[in-house]
């Protein structure tokens, strides 16, 4: 790599000036941005933590449509939030959103807090979420740090400290608290925000029309791709799911993920999982498939796996394989961990988003979704 190079923190000053001139131009219309309500604010950030806006907006929506405050959240069922959520993935941002949402309407009499330490003090709010109320609450002069703002000051000042590590916060959280005007804090953090999902984008970024073209570190040095340096992730751990789509009937089987791994209070269908992949002789030859059979006293009429997929978690690589199994008699709850329920009413819980399409792809076929 070719030497980069540093700017003198005295050489900053051009940085704010022009990313605000730039963004009196922008037009990047979204239902939070100018407004001062902080638990709307709190909510549409909540949600967009590693949320795409665009799937994000229709979530913020609903969600403000359906508790327009922070009590009427606060009241609503856990169910009724987790259904709410259902597609979004990591559930546990529901979760703290309700905690979070609780702890602000019954012990704060409903107002959010006003410091950045307040704010930071609630369920699920990290530095950047509470940076972000802040400032566009309150006009704190708290600068936020996300992926945006990283490869934004990563590019321009020619930062080569791998992100990931905890050595990077302190970096770059200094530059963006030096670099961020005080009396501007909710405007300057919302133009390099919009900055970076527009022109410094992370594939392709549009430097012709960048305002530091001159400055720029990452044109200058042709090293646009390199920055923000990442370490090589670390190898995905793999997982081998085996889902039993029970057919009794009109009824199926399912139950409810505990609290100590991914997807928890999910519902879901029987599982087992097992340490390495096996094709479908395997599968239904394995000791794990037989001893679950006769454990519930599970006849089957007939068995046959219906298809196999990858899902990937941000640690996890998932390998899901579905098996419609058909009895004729009901199977043995076992102790009630799981629940015999008529297949049309799957829809009404929350299910993880692989299962969910996989009900909903058949459903809209057959009454029976996992019907061969």
């Amino acid at each position: 790599m070719a030497p980069v190079k540093e700017h003198r923190s005295e050489d900053n000053g051009f940085f704010a000036p022009a990313l605000l001139d730039w963004h009196r131009g922008v037009h990047r219309p979204m239902p939070w941005k100018g407004i001062k309500d902080p638990y709307r604010i709190w909510l549409s950030e909540i949600i967009l933590q590693q949320t795409r806006v665009e799937q994000g907006l229709p979530y913020y929506e609903r969600f403000v449509a359906a508790y327009p405050d922070v009590t009427a959240l606060a009241q609503a069922p856990d169910e009724a939030v987790m259904k709410l959520w259902e597609g979004l993935g990591y559930y546990s941002r529901a979760r703290n959103l309700l905690e979070a949402a609780r702890h602000v309407a019954f012990r704060l009499d409903g107002r959010f807090p006003d410091t950045f330490e307040g704010l930071r003090a609630l369920k699920g709010v990290g530095d950047y979420t509470a940076a972000a109320i802040a400032s566009f609450a309150y006009g704190l002069p708290h600068a936020v740090l996300d992926g945006n703002v990283y490869r934004v000051l990563a590019r321009v000042f020619g930062i080569d400290t791998p992100i990931q590590l905890p050595e990077a916060k302190r970096v770059f959280g200094q530059l963006a608290q030096k670099l961020l005007p005080p009396d501007r804090a909710a405007e300057y953090n919302q133009s390099i925000m919009d900055f970076g999902a527009l022109v410094c984008t992370p594939q392709k970024p549009a430097c012709p029309n960048c305002p530091f073209r001159a400055e720029c570190t990452a044109r200058s040095t042709g090293k646009t791709d390199f920055f923000p340096v990442k370490k090589t992730p670390a190898k995905r751990r793999v997982r081998y799911f085996y889902y039993l789509l029970i057919e009794e009937g009109d009824f199926t089987y399912v139950e409810k993920r505990g609290q100590k791994d991914i997807w928890p209070s999910l519902w879901q269908f029987p599982l087992i999982e097992t340490e390495h992949f096996l094709d479908e002789e395997k599968f239904l030859s394995s000791d794990a498939y037989k001893n679950w059979l006769e454990t519930h006293g599970a006849e089957p009429v007939s068995q046959s796996i219906l298809s196999t997929e990858k899902h990937l978690l941000t640690h996890r690589e998932m390998v899901l394989t579905y098996i419609a199994v058909k009895v004729e008699k009901p199977i043995n709850t076992f102790n009630e961990k799981y629940i015999r329920m008529f297949v049309k009413k799957v829809a009404d819980l929350t299910l993880p988003k692989p299962l969910k399409m996989v009900y909903i792809g058949r459903t809209q076929i057959q009454p029976i979704f996992f019907t061969i």
